[in-house]
């Protein structure tokens, strides 16, 4: 049993859907095989853009036209006769999302409304691969991902129910998985009363890895356009190095920190189970690219992560009384509250200082929130440099030319907060 995962590049253009369909019937092998596949290129950005000018009560047509135009054409390419059942299909989908934007009323719960809307990348593009897959001659059958991940209504970052989406999957999908493939999607979940939800933003290896646990997989594979986890992102950095096998422990850390290739939720139910994971490339298949799995090393080639878009806020105390326990406890709580995620932090006698990915509305919401309590400064626009398993030459390379606002170094991370 094994589940790959196809993400966005990776179904971008025809070509790429007919990549797809190659690895599968090369590499897929006799086993049984769970397809998981993400929004097409940058389908989830486009439909994000729609969906706010939707709640804002502005004219989406045009943007809502260039993104069905996008799908559409990929689907001319593949399908060329319109009388093909694939075309009518879409077309249902895209009038079912048109109608969606539209009844968006003034003053809708944002996340669970952009959850509805959003999730129709994946729906789009698992319809395409699987009636793609069925010419191919590689029976398939669609699955929504939907019925069978349970979340709570924590939209936007589903919280899974384990037990009952375990008992869903081990019910439906092993005795289907015996006759052909099944094709899902990534990153969607939905709730008890049938509204869909998200797992959290590139949460589609997430999706993968519930599948995977539940299903007691053999292996799970990820197929990106890199030739398997790196230890800097090449657009970035040159002389990248291939770790042809890791540690779960080590890219749990890795991915907590930011690297882009794994999602950091991925892990854990793969973990616990000793379920391998394999990186590796759509565009080279036969490569070897990465083995995640129980293993240890000594030594490992120093990990080089960014995270862009960074924020730097930090709370003093109004009267220089120390921070105490009770202050840091405010703080953590308006925090949970407003779903902010902590990336790195610091304390000084009168002064806490947090760094996060930049949302205006939620830190405008923070500043609210706690002004009677502290006095709050924020920087935007910055970095955040992490170095796992530093050396003397890889803080040498990261550190030159930067102007430092903030630093913290343990025995193996070293971390700056920069312009």
């Amino acid at each position: 049993m094994k589940v790959y995962k196809f993400g966005g590049a990776s179904v971008k253009s025809a070509e790429a859907f007919r990549n797809i369909a190659h690895i599968v019937r090369t590499y897929g092998g006799k086993e049984q095989l769970l397809l998981v596949v993400s929004a097409m290129g940058k389908t989830t950005n486009a439909l994000e853009q729609i969906f706010d000018l939707a709640y804002n009560q502005q004219n989406f047509e045009s943007s809502y036209l260039q993104s069905i135009t996008y799908h559409q054409e990929v689907l001319q390419e593949l399908f060329p006769s319109k009388s093909h059942p694939v075309h009518e299909r879409l077309e249902q989908l895209f009038l079912q999302l048109k109608y969606e934007l539209q009844r968006i009323s003034p003053g809708a719960n944002y996340d669970k409304s952009y959850d509805q809307i959003v999730s129709f990348g994946e729906i789009f593009s698992s319809t395409i691969l699987h009636y793609f897959l069925q010419e191919q001659a590689l029976p398939n059958i669609w699955v929504d991902s939907r019925k069978y991940i349970q979340t709570d209504s924590n939209w936007r970052e589903g919280r899974v129910d384990w037990n009952w989406t375990e008992r869903l999957i081990k019910r439906d999908l092993p005795a289907v998985l015996e006759q052909q493939l099944v094709v899902t999607q990534g990153f969607l979940g939905g709730t008890t009363n049938g509204f869909t939800t998200t797992l959290g933003r590139e949460g589609s290896d997430f999706s993968a890895a519930i599948f995977a646990y539940c299903l007691d997989a053999t292996e799970m594979c990820i197929w990106k356009d890199v030739a398997g986890l790196l230890n800097a992102d090449p657009k970035y950095f040159k002389d990248t190095v291939r770790y042809p096998e890791i540690s779960y422990q080590e890219t749990v850390e890795m991915a907590y920190y930011g690297a882009s290739v794994i999602h950091p939720k991925t892990i854990k139910p793969l973990a616990n189970k000793q379920i391998p994971l394999y990186v590796k490339s759509f565009l080279d298949p036969a490569a070897a690219g990465t083995k995640i799995c129980d293993c240890r090393f000594e030594k490992l080639a120093p990990a080089y992560i960014i995270k862009e878009d960074q924020c730097l806020v930090s709370f003093s105390v109004k009267d220089f009384t120390f921070i105490s326990e009770q202050s840091l406890g405010a703080i953590f709580n308006a925090l949970s509250e407003l779903r902010i995620k902590i990336n790195l932090m610091q304390n000084s006698a009168i002064s806490f200082s947090i760094c996060t990915d930049f949302n205006q509305e939620r830190i405008q919401r923070l500043i609210q929130t706690l002004h009677d309590q502290f006095v709050i400064y924020y920087n935007t626009g910055l970095r955040l440099f992490t170095i796992k398993n530093y050396d003397s030459d890889s803080l040498n390379n990261i550190l030159a030319g930067k102007e430092v606002l903030l630093e913290q170094r343990t025995r193996n991370t070293f971390q700056i907060i920069c312009r």
